[in-house]
Parts: C-alpha cells; structure tokens; sequence
C-alpha cells in the first residue's frame, strides 16, 4: 500500500507540542488557541490540525511527550537494591528543586483547575505522571515496611496521598517555598511516613 503525503517533521511535532505546553501554562486551556499555538510554534494552522482536532488533543499529547519521566533516580531496581532511608536522601534535592519552580506550580495548578471542564488532561496527567510515581512510591514503601521503618498496618495508599497532597498543597500556597524550605518541609514528610529517621 502506498501512503499518500509528506511523512510528519518530528521538529515541527515538538514545537507545536512545546508552544502548546507553554500556553497552556502562561493561560490555562479556555486562554489557550489553536492560533496562538501556531503562531508561537511558527506553522500554520493546517499543520496543527493535521496532527491534533482539538486544542484538548494538542495539550494531552503535549504533556505526555513533555513531562519528565525522571523521578530523580528512584528506579524500581535501586529500591530492591539500597535502603529506603538512602533513596529518600538520593532524591530529595532533585524533589525539592522540581517542586518550586515557577513551571511545575503552573503545571498543578492548571492540571487540577481543569479537571472538572476538562477531565480528560488529568487522566492524561494522572495516567503519564502521577500513577508511575505512585508504583514506585508503593514499592518503597513496601521495602520499607519489610526495614520496620513504616509501620506494619500503614494503609499505603493514604500515605502516598498524604506525601503527595502535602507537597501540593504547599507549593499552591500563595507564599510557596523555596527549594532550600521545601528540602526541609520534604524531610519532615518522609520523617512523618517512616522514610526518613
């Protein structure tokens, strides 16, 4: 079978995907356009909706492709392998510098404004972020159970939500933390949990 048409320019991908990234950042998804994104990515329109329908398809795909997949070292194999105590350690400067920039505060902030007229961004959020975040999570905290660190009963679900919430809560706060704050704010966490002595 012969496919008609010029394959895609993965360039012209990734600008769309950052130019609609960086809107939906500055001005929420109802601010954002398919023209500002085109404007911004230096294509024209066409070249938008040859790609994507709708600006709700454009930010989907652009936070799936543009959201880090680092958790800052916390792999699956380290946690079978090191103390949960030295991974917590391993990663919180990472945690803490991620946490207070002005883009993730952003991030959270528009993800969850949008999750009721626009459910289908946090599923896209909750699906590429957040859930390989939370097997991790639960994977140390399981080794960590195993160490008597955390307690044999601890609902692991709600801890994860405590530690998650706890941040989020914190970096929305209108006076939010700086990361050498948000270090020490991380560590009484992790300390609360069982993770840290």
């Amino acid at each position: 079978m012969i496919r008609r048409g010029r394959p895609r320019d993965a360039a012209a991908d990734l600008a769309i995907l950052q130019a609609g990234m960086e809107l939906f950042l500055e001005v929420g998804l109802e601010g954002a356009s398919m023209e500002q994104i085109a404007k911004r990515a230096g294509v024209g329109k066409p070249t938008i909706y040859r790609r994507w329908s709708t600006k709700e398809e454009l930010i989907a795909a652009a936070m799936e492709t543009l959201i880090a997949d680092e958790v800052g070292g916390l792999t699956a194999e380290a946690i079978a392998t090191r103390s949960p105590y030295e991974l917590v350690e391993a990663v919180i400067d990472t945690a803490a510098d991620a946490t207070t920039t002005r883009e993730y505060r952003a991030l959270v902030a528009r993800v969850y404004g949008s999750a009721v007229t626009h459910p289908e961004l946090m599923a896209t959020y909750w699906r590429r972020y957040i859930l390989p975040r939370r097997r991790l999570a639960t994977a140390l905290l399981l080794r960590a159970r195993e160490m008597g660190t955390v307690d044999a009963d601890a609902d692991l679900d709600v801890a994860i939500d405590m530690m998650v919430g706890a941040v989020t809560y914190r970096v929305l706060q209108p006076e939010p933390p700086e990361a050498d704050e948000m270090r020490r704010y991380l560590r009484a966490v992790y300390r609360q949990i069982g993770l840290l002595p």
